[in-house]
């Protein structure tokens, strides 16, 4: 039985460990963290819908519903031939590796005094403790909100998940009728943020930050973070009690520090079908690879679950276990976003032919509770996963 190795405990690499134990190999998960964490549904923690809790599932949980190995511990390095642990040293014992290990973020100057929701799960938390010290202080303040790029992967954004967190902060201060008590602002370097979405998107977005009086500052850099604001590149300054800013993806440490063949910004180069280059039994997939396809691409969620499923396949076709062609991802790029809005939400998608954006009042904000339980029933083998998904 061939040994597959998967770096990663995030949304694809527990998806590939699941699918390539559906082919019998032997597999072992190594991750840092011994949970997978529900990026998508922790947007509710700072306004108390979830509990960090709620937002994960036990790696080892997942480990003995699929039968696959978890190992605890933390990569440092991946090379073509081998990857170094930070306890369990130097391991060279696979037929085949995936690379999952997601990405880190760029670093500006003064982020220690921001806090993103797309960081580590403690990060979050300390952003929701500092955001009910505000609400308990009974005199408001001003809350910032925004997203960076990153010019060498433009596809690393994350701005979904803080434009949800905006909505959701301004609905709870609502809901706790002290909204008026608290300024909120927007900003983003680029002029249209959002704009992969479309400009149907974008008019939206412009409509509700209108309507909920939230201030906008965009189309100017960042210089530098500050205890009690944002410094942009014109003078101007957003002051900012409390600071919510997820900057754009970088390659993982342990690529970077290693000998794969990678982007400028450190992302693993991949074939099509996940294949690393010039690696015949490395793949990458997730946040860890590097995307071919249109201006527009994203890297999300769903299209690394694709990523996850076709390297499974792949790696049985080369062992005789299936018959046909590799899959590759290219045909699966698309934005698919339901965003949530605490009151409601919007169903966002995209791709070469259309771009739209639905808005779904109230059943928005359910739909995506519905997601979170089936998403962690299913991953668990407790209901069955819905075709494709």
């Amino acid at each position: 039985m061939k040994k597959v190795v998967v770096l990663g405990g995030g949304i694809a690499g527990v998806e590939c460990a699941i699918f390539l134990r559906k082919y019998n190999f032997e597999v072992e998960l190594i991750s840092d963290r011994d949970y997978l964490y529900i990026y998508p549904i922790s947007i509710w923690i700072p306004t108390k819908e979830k509990k960090l809790e709620d937002v994960i599932i036990s790696m080892q949980d997942l480990a003995n519903a699929h039968g696959f190995k978890f190992v605890k511990d933390k990569v440092v390095q991946v090379n073509k031939d081998s990857f170094t642990l930070e306890n369990g040293g130097e391991r060279k014992d696979f037929d085949y590796l995936i690379v999952a290990l997601g990405q880190q973020k760029l670093k500006h100057k003064g982020i220690e005094y921001t806090y993103s929701i797309c960081s580590t799960p403690e990060e979050t938390l300390e952003y929701t403790k500092k955001l009910d010290e505000l609400i308990n202080q009974k005199k408001g303040g001003k809350l910032a909100f925004g997203f960076g790029g990153n010019p060498n992967a433009k596809e690393a954004v994350r701005g979904g998940p803080v434009f949800e967190v905006l909505f959701n902060v301004d609905y709870y201060l609502r809901r706790l009728k002290i909204r008026d008590n608290f300024e909120l602002t927007f900003f983003a370097p680029m002029p249209k943020p959002g704009e992969r979405l479309g400009e149907t998107a974008l008019k939206m977005m412009d409509y509700m930050f209108k309507k909920l009086n939230i201030k906008s500052f965009t189309g100017k850099k960042i210089v530098e973070f500050t205890p009690d604001g944002v410094l942009l590149e014109d003078g101007a300054k957003i002051e900012s009690d409390l600071t919510l800013f997820t900057p754009a993806g970088d390659g993982h440490p342990s690529v970077k520090a290693g000998n794969l063949p990678q982007t400028n910004a450190g992302f693993v180069i991949i074939e099509p079908t996940n294949q690393v280059k010039d690696c015949e039994n490395i793949y990458a997939i997730g946040d860890s690879a590097a995307l071919e396809g249109p201006e527009w691409k994203a890297k999300q969620g769903h299209l690394a679950e694709v990523m996850a499923r076709n390297t499974a396949y792949n790696i049985a076709l080369k062992e005789g276990l299936e018959k046909g062609s590799p899959k590759t991802y290219i045909e699966h790029i698309n934005i698919l976003c339901l965003m949530d809005m605490g009151n409601g939400g919007g169903l966002a998608y995209r791709d070469d032919k259309k771009a739209m954006l639905i808005p779904l009042p109230i059943v928005g904000h359910w739909m995506k509770k519905g997601w979170g339980m089936y998403y962690k029933l299913s991953k668990l083998g407790k209901i069955p996963r819905l075709p494709g998904m």
